[in-house]
């Protein structure tokens, strides 16, 4: 929530507005007085790294009173305030948008009673309202991702990792309770994040008999030599009567039905507080920028909107609109129409519970389809957090659809030297929280040695080819599919799912391993900053990987609060540096004690980390002293973040069913093999704005920028205007891809979908 409060202060003062904390939520803006203060750019200073929000927050019972609202209307007018910008759940929105409407009318009853002057109706004649939603449940429909969520993530998937090193030791089964009283988003996306055994949401309640189907998952996961049992439990979740299911009910049937170890841990309030992720800082940084922008644009006729998420775009939509279709869901549940309550909570919440589904429960050997195709999976590259979850999730979806799963150990290096060997279900097992990758992994292309290659392919029989990995891995497609002339063995479905720190892949707006390094840039940067809280004025340098892709520096200093990035892409010389220099002694002479400068190792060939640092070390003198940092390797190691496993265990998935259609349309009945050879059939799956999309490799060559292993146009450079304005710098702000209100879509299943739905 600081980050949006953040950005909502300095974009509103950057465009010329008086802006105002109101302390204590609606308690505040009733009671007045020293609640209300106006806001200059030095007071968010040094909040982003911190938890909760430093205007408080509090519920407030006399705001849903008229009298309260009258209060509240008076304290607004008395300061001149006609724009709202609102961060709360759901209650706070209606709220709001109550307030808006009754408006005009509070208006005139002040008049009446003297309260203020009767030109103040027509000067203050319409509040304006915009919404970002806070709430660390994910309980809100009409976005994606709301502010609090991801840094939930962390929360639980930290006490996740822990209990896992102490299974090491003890067999036991762990029965977590994460929040979620009416919403399962938590307690699903972390069971997917960690592979846990089972998982009990609201909005899905398990089958009449789950209490036997559950020991015996249990029992056969810990007979194949597994010694730890995960089981995650919502606060909320019910059975088909909607009777609770709670944790300490659940630890019950374990040690009555099993005998197993069983104990029970409650998260609690643990997961609202801590430090927020990086994602959390970008996402309420981009939707603080948004809702200035929205308030701006807005007329008395507009609706009130809330600023929200989807896929990777920032879109407005009808208040209203969400708050009913999330009260819908609440109906939906009450009336146990489940299949319908899944498919309102949106796009996400489905895939989620469709990709958990395909992967935690393993059906018997007698139940499987029987493909007779052979795939083969290999990473390719530098190593990246999440390879593991991504590897898991297509050996376990390729088992699922009756496949052979073949393991390539040490990318195309390994696969010509024939270290190639069949993978089961329980091999695995555990990967989703390893960091690097276990299968091994090397920047060798596979031109040198495609004869070898073919070979191999032909003697394990490999009829699809899913490679896990960066640039080098685009590049090991390209060369495969221009292979396919000479050699038939390559005439079979390939598919690259990216999976790099550096961002740098065409064809997708974001990289498996990208989140988890912008994590580790983000808490070194807190780390360092901190270092010099309580001494003198100090500048940092810090210098950050991505190769030539200006990624992890922009939005890593996005989420840190840098004062300048310098990237490749955004060319600068000495007088850029100059001005920056000027622009920070100018911000140390006020009461601004820190500065932080991020670059990226390959912006420029002369002016280096060392030379940054010796000309702001030189040209600082007096005002401010230097240090400086290089990040290095530690942004490619460290356990994977929730959204990184949580995007690699989906967007393989999906590859994975993709390689399946393929396979069976590209399979020649009269020869007996498969035989694919047209563009489409070699592909990279990647995110793009608002989808994930499958796009030939071939036709990516044209977006591609091959000296400096990059993509020609790059979506993250529209966020670095937003980085500067919010460190004080004047700059023009494009807003092309801003103003258009959307709307919530949802269509009901019917009832004879409901099944295909899920």
């Amino acid at each position: 929530m600081n980050a949006a409060v953040r950005a909502v202060v300095r974009m509103g003062l950057y465009v010329g507005a008086k802006v105002y904390f109101i302390h204590e939520g609606y308690q505040g803006m009733v009671d007045g007085g020293d609640n209300i203060q106006e806001a200059t750019w030095e007071s968010v200073s040094s909040m982003l790294q911190v938890g909760g929000t430093v205007i408080g927050s509090a519920r407030c019972k006399d705001f849903r009173t008229h009298e309260g609202r009258l209060k509240a209307a008076h304290n607004l007018v008395q300061r001149g305030i006609t724009n709202l910008c609102v961060i709360g759940g759901d209650g706070s929105l209606t709220g709001a948008n109550l307030f808006r409407e009754e408006w005009s009318g509070l208006l005139t009853e002040l008049v009446e009673q003297g309260l203020i002057e009767a030109d103040a109706v027509q000067r203050y004649s319409a509040l304006h309202i915009v919404g970002m939603v806070g709430s660390i449940d994910n309980d809100f429909c009409g976005t994606d991702m709301t502010i609090g969520t991801d840094s939930a993530l962390h929360r639980i998937i930290e006490v996740v990792d822990a209990i896992m090193t102490t299974a090491q030791s003890h067999q036991r089964t762990f029965v977590l309770e994460v929040m979620g009283r009416h919403c399962g988003y938590l307690a699903l996306v972390s069971a997917l994040a960690c592979g846990a055994d089972w998982v009990l949401i609201p909005e899905m309640p398990p089958e009449d008999g789950w209490e036997e189907k559950m020991c015996q998952k249990l029992s056969a996961t810990r007979s194949r030599g597994t010694r730890l049992n995960i089981i995650i439990v919502a606060e909320g979740a019910i059975d088909r009567h909607g009777k609770p299911i709670s944790s300490s009910l659940v630890k019950d049937l374990v040690v009555k039905n099993l005998g197993f170890d069983t104990r029970v841990t409650i998260l609690g309030h643990v997961q609202r507080g801590g430090t927020p992720s990086a994602f959390d800082r970008i996402l309420a940084s981009r939707m603080g920028v948004e809702a200035i922008l929205a308030l701006l644009e807005t007329t008395a006729n507009t609706p009130a909107c809330v600023v929200s998420l989807c896929g990777n775009q920032s879109v407005r939509v009808p208040l209203m609109e969400c708050v009913q279709t999330t009260q819908e869901v609440q109906k939906a549940m009450d009336q146990k129409r489940f299949e319908d309550a899944v498919k309102l909570r949106g796009r996400s919440f489905e895939n989620n519970l469709r990709t958990y589904k395909l992967l935690a429960h393993r059906k018997p050997e007698s139940e499987l389809p029987i493909s007779n195709f052979n795939v083969a999976v290999l990473n390719v590259g530098a190593p990246a957090a999440g390879m593991n979850a991504a590897v898991r999730s297509a050996v376990r979806v390729g088992i699922s659809e009756g496949h052979k799963m073949f393991a390539v150990s040490d990318g195309f290096e390994g696969f010509y030297k024939g270290q190639i060997k069949e993978i089961k279900w329980s091999d695995v097992g555990g990967w989703t929280g390893q960091g690097g990758s276990l299968l091994g992994t090397k920047r060798t292309l596979p031109a040198k040695h495609v004869d070898k290659i073919a070979e191999q392919m032909r003697k394990y029989n490999i009829n699809a080819l899913l490679v896990i990995g960066g640039f080098e891995a685009f590049l090991s497609l390209l060369e495969l599919s221009a292979a396919r002339g000479k050699f038939d063995e390559f005439c079979v479905p390939m598919v690259m799912v990216p999976a790099t720190v550096s961002n740098n892949v065409p064809g997708s707006d974001l990289s498996i391993g990208a989140d988890t390094a912008l994590n580790a840039i983000t808490a070194t940067c807190d780390r360092i900053k901190q270092s010099a809280s309580g001494t003198k004025r100090r500048v940092f340098i810090i210098e950050t990987m991505g190769g030539y892709c200006g990624y992890l520096a922009t939005v890593g200093g996005l989420a840190a609060g840098a004062d300048a990035a310098y990237i490749y892409e955004e060319q600068f010389d000495i007088r850029d540096l100059q001005a920056n220099v000027e622009h920070l002694t100018e911000k140390m002479k006020t009461s601004i004690q820190r500065g932080l400068v991020l670059r990226n190792e390959n912006s420029n060939e002369n002016y280096t980390t060392d030379f940054i640092y010796q000309l702001y070390s030189e040209e600082g003198r007096g005002v401010f002293d230097c240090r400086k940092n290089v990040l290095g390797h530690m942004q490619q190691g460290g356990a994977p973040s929730p959204f990184d496993r949580n995007f690699g265990t989906k967007i393989s998935a999906k590859a994975m069913q993709w390689l399946s259609q393929k396979l069976v349309e590209s399979y020649r009945r009269a020869a007996g093999r498969v035989f694919a050879n047209s563009e489409d059939s070699c592909c990279l799956l990647g995110m793009r704005a608002r989808a994930l999309v499958f796009q030939p490799v071939v036709q990516l060559k044209e977006e591609t920028d091959f000296v400096h292993r990059i993509p020609k146009e790059q979506w993250w450079l529209k966020l670095r205007p937003l980085m500067k304005i919010l460190a004080k710098y004047k700059t023009s702000y494009d807003v092309s891809d801003s103003g258009q209100v959307e709307h919530v879509i949802h269509s009901r299943p019917k009832e004879s979908d409901a099944s295909v739905a899920m």
